[in-house]
């Protein structure tokens, strides 16, 4: 329910003199419209959900210290505003005896709206001397000062009411909602094998349900410790819930509701996956033996060249997928999901591997067939330009050809013969263009 809000402050004149009829009619016309206003904020305070609440709920910490201080303005502002009705009706008992007032009633209303006989008596519960200042049995106030005094006392207590009322309204509710899909997490945590002791995941849940629920004990006790006051705001409630505890348990839920889907995802297509894994793992075994094979053709082929070594089969991770396979037959989701990660990346590891093994054993083979290439190559070049007899070429032709198709072969050796009918070659294609073009009959 609403609050109304501050009293209206009565805007009196500086002392002076005595105030004629009308004066004193209008006066008392303001003060009739501010008692109606004063206690029907008082009235909208006392019927607020908020106090109502307060006064029904078992606080501690710093919402029941400030509790038991608002209890006590209210009750102040309750007797303040009687003493405020006293004297308003005193003063309209003096109006009320003549329609044309004397002098002597004059002066006793001027007395009564401006002077300073309010008094209020602090006898039957002596408030805190934090709300009225030094301890007193009696205040004496003028009108002005009794309203700016309520005033005060109304706006303090209304903020801590609003902001207790605004935590109860925010909080609870969401921690509700959060503590219901934490159930249905943690039911379908469950049903894949995630439990507390078993899976870090199920260790997180078991954590946020313990901070939940004593987030909630602590905000229905205690929800000043949860309220942030806005900054430079001077109206009562001005400021919002602090949800930074509710926030981080929030957001610890949606990781493990992550790693829930993640380990049904394995569920639903771990039969997949492990067929990819059996097909990546068979693709590296049969690279290793095609490297294994290469290397004793290179090893009888190629003479004077250091060939690698080649790894055996990955055993291990055939055993590892052997594990991963059992997980998946007995429905242990949340141990297969991170095997299948783990076994995918090493895999594809062991295939790379694999494949750079081939390459290194068979890079002899690749230097002769590109030696061959290039004799070659030349011989048709010479061919073309009519040098194929030249007897220089011939000899270093047969010579490196024999080197290149004979078994074993070296390779430094057969660069080099390779490299002198190349340079045969050149030199004497250099030799044909600079004698210049000849006729068909021969003459230059």
């Amino acid at each position: 329910m609403g609050v109304a809000g501050p009293f209206p402050s009565y805007a009196a004149r500086p002392p002076g003199p005595v105030m004629d009829r009308d004066e004193a009619d209008r006066a008392l016309a303001r003060l009739g419209a501010e008692h109606e206003a004063i206690e029907t904020s008082l009235l909208a305070l006392q019927d607020h959900a908020g106090r109502r609440l307060l006064e029904g709920a078992e606080l501690t910490g710093v919402t029941k210290e400030r509790w038991s201080a608002t209890e006590q303005s209210i009750t102040l502002l309750w007797g303040y505003f009687d003493a405020y009705a006293g004297v308003l009706n005193e003063a309209r008992e003096v109006r009320a005896r003549r329609r044309h007032p004397n002098r002597e009633d004059l002066a006793a209303l001027t007395e009564l709206l401006r002077g300073d006989g309010v008094t209020v008596a602090h006898a039957a519960a002596r408030p805190d001397p934090s709300i009225t200042g030094p301890a007193k049995l009696s205040e004496r106030f003028t009108l002005v000062e009794l309203v700016n005094r309520m005033n005060e006392l109304y706006a303090r207590s209304l903020d801590m009411v609003v902001a207790s009322d605004s935590v109860w309204s925010a909080m609870p509710a969401r921690i509700d909602l959060l503590a219901a899909e934490l159930r249905r997490t943690s039911s379908l945590a469950h049903s894949v094998g995630v439990r507390p002791g078993e899976h870090p995941s199920g260790d997180d849940l078991e954590s946020i349900t313990r901070e939940l629920t004593t987030l909630r004990v602590q905000v229905i006790s205690d929800p000043l410790a949860f309220w942030l006051p806005g900054p430079g705001s001077s109206a009562p409630g001005g400021g919002r819930p602090d949800t930074t505890r509710y926030d981080r348990a929030a957001r610890a839920l949606d990781e493990v509701r992550r790693e829930i889907e993640a380990v049904l995802a394995v569920r639903q297509d771990a039969e997949q996956r492990l067929v990819q894994l059996r097909d990546v793992l068979s693709r590296a075994d049969r690279t290793l033996a095609e490297a294994r094979s290469a290397r004793g053709e290179v090893l009888a082929k190629i003479a004077a060249s250091e060939v690698p070594a080649v790894n055996g089969p990955p055993t291990a991770l055939q055993e590892r997928l052997a594990a991963a396979s059992e997980y998946r037959r007995h429905a242990q989701w949340h141990r297969l999901s991170p095997l299948l990660e783990t076994l995918e990346r090493q895999a594809e590891e062991e295939l790379l591997r694999a494949r750079e093994q081939l390459t290194a054993v068979t890079a002899p083979l690749a230097v002769r067939a590109e030696l061959r290439g290039r004799l070659d190559a030349y011989r048709a070049k010479v061919a073309r330009h009519g040098l194929a007899e030249d007897p220089v070429l011939i000899e270093r032709y047969d010579a490196a050809r024999r080197m290149l198709w004979s078994a074993p072969c070296d390779l430094r050796v057969a660069e080099q013969a390779v490299q002198r009918y190349q340079d045969a070659a050149l030199e004497l294609l250099g030799q044909q263009r600079a004698s210049g073009p000849e006729d068909r009959r021969g003459r230059p």
